[in-house]
């Protein structure tokens, strides 16, 4: 009876130990946007897509709507660990280190997606993901959001409309100099207050592509909107690089694979959902849609130029020289 008694406790112990080998691998993506957004819709798929191409050694808990962190603190929790993904916007970069990233908020620099993809598909958008590693992350892809509308209580139709606006943006250099140089006042605020500062006065408008607007429902407290398309709103997938790294090699593989549909996922939906926004916001009537005309435009595009040179000591002049050159940039075709 011991010895029975002793082969059934090595028996448990056993099972106990290969139950615990079949755990799957925990990993935590946290973003600040809604879960009908482009991006997290795209949360979604990635989910469903990692989990199906590792067979479910991996399970995905994705955390929308800052449940967890808040802008300014998602990127520390990467690094340290508590969360293992993230998809940041590209402007977010710029206080970690990475000012290269800031690039990405320079005013009417894409004149279309197919520019912006050349960046973000090509061998630019790379270089600038493996620039991340020394900061302990990996960047796996490139996301869209879209083109950003601006928005406040008064009509914005020339670059007179935004003097003394105090207008909400991201934490970015680049966005800041370009509200100033439309002699507005920036406003560095995390995404998940602006709802709220948007509804009391304490800013008086904002920029954001129509699908953000709309989920987060910015249109019911914002009487005028300019559809600008002035700048990109994109974000980069990202992964604690030290997690990464001991991941055994065919999760990776199933990983890259979802991370890849995923994001051809995501660019697919980012123009229909925000479209769909547009048209949305329009029908509900609570604010009112300008289009501007194509000399409007240029004379917005014009007023923030100023942004660039001031940025070449920040971002780099090489790197904004060649995006600008690889993308067709709008302002320089402008000169």
């Amino acid at each position: 009876m011991p010895l029975l008694r002793v082969l059934a406790a090595c028996a448990l112990i056993l099972t106990a130990t290969a139950a615990s080998r079949a755990d799957p691998i925990v990993i935590k993506f946290s973003h600040v946007v809604a879960i009908d957004t482009p991006k997290g819709q795209a949360a979604v798929k990635f989910k469903q897509l990692a989990e199906q191409y590792t067979n479910n050694k991996v399970r995905i808990e994705i955390y929308p709507n800052s449940q967890l962190y808040k802008d300014k603190e998602e990127l520390e929790a990467l690094q340290l660990g508590s969360v293992q993904m993230l998809a940041p916007s590209l402007a977010k970069f710029g206080p970690l280190g990475a000012k290269e990233f800031e690039a990405f908020d320079l005013p009417c620099l894409f004149p279309d997606y197919q520019g912006l993809h050349r960046i973000t598909q090509g061998d630019i958008g790379k270089g600038l993901l493996k620039r991340l590693e020394s900061k302990g992350i990996i960047g796996l892809a490139y996301w869209d959001n879209g083109f950003k509308i601006f928005s406040a209580n008064r009509p914005l139709k020339t670059v007179d409309d935004f003097k003394g606006l105090k207008m909400r943006v991201q934490s970015s250099k680049v966005l800041e100099a370009q509200m100033r140089a439309l002699r507005a006042i920036p406003q560095v605020m995390p995404f998940s207050e602006v709802y709220q500062a948007l509804q009391t006065g304490v800013v008086d408008g904002t920029e954001n592509p129509p699908s953000n607007m709309y989920t987060q429902k910015m249109f019911e407290v914002q009487k005028n909107a300019t559809l600008s398309d002035h700048g990109y709103l994109g974000y980069a997938v990202i992964v604690n690089k030290d997690f990464w790294e001991k991941l055994p090699a065919d999760v990776r593989t199933g990983l890259e694979k979802a991370m890849t549909e995923a994001t051809t996922y995501n660019n697919d939906i980012a123009a229909k959902d925000n479209d769909s926004a547009l048209e949305a916001m329009k029908a509900s009537g609570k604010t009112d849609f300008y289009q501007p005309s194509t000399e409007e435009r240029a004379a917005l595009c014009k007023a923030m130029e100023p942004v660039y040179e001031e940025m070449q000591s920040r971002i780099g002049a090489e790197l904004i020289a060649s995006i600008r050159k690889e993308a067709g940039s709008i302002v320089q075709g402008m000169k």
